[in-house]
Formats: structure tokens, sequence, C-alpha cells
């Protein structure tokens, strides 16, 4: 397994992402639950989010933004995956993930 991040950038209609969030949490709690999100959440200005995968490869992180309900109702202006090579992490982290 490998981690992507994912950039997003929101749309300027925020009326839509509020509407969209509740499914869209849903479907990252989704992915938590069997171990494909390491985190996630939208930056503290709400312009956008960063999402970390822990997924086979590229195209399993494109396969599930592609399915995020942010990404298909149009929440997303912007997004860019990127492997993320981890070289610090803190020792009470859980390596298991």
């Amino acid at each position: 397994m490998a981690l992507f991040a994912v950039i997003g950038e929101f749309a300027d209609d925020q009326d839509l992402r509020l509407r969209t969030r509740p499914t869209h949490r849903e479907y990252l709690r989704s992915l938590f639950d069997v171990g494909k999100i390491v985190m996630s959440g939208p930056w503290e200005d709400e312009t956008g989010m960063l999402i970390v995968y822990d997924v086979a490869d590229m195209a399993e992180a494109e396969q599930l933004l592609a399915q995020d309900p942010y990404r298909s109702a149009g929440v997303l202006a912007n997004a860019t995956i990127k492997e993320w090579r981890v070289v610090l992490r803190a020792p009470w982290s859980n390596d298991d993930q």
C-alpha cells in the first residue's frame, strides 16, 4: 500500500458544499472504516481540503476521488493527487494503517 495526498480546492458555491457535506462525510467514513483513508479534513479557512488515502496505487486513489460526492456534485473546483513518501513519523502513530 502507498499513501496519496489529495489537495482539493472548493468551488465558490458554499450552499452546494454544505448540502453535499453529509454524503461526502459518509463516503469518507466508509473508506476510513476499511482502512483506505488515513486522515481527512478541510483547511481552516474552508477554501479546500486534504485527504490522505492508503491504497494500492494512483489508479485506486483516482477512482476513490472520482466516486466522492464532492467531486460528482461539483463542490471541488480543482483536485490534485500526489503520492506521498513519509520520511518522519511520530513514534506514537499507528504503523499498521
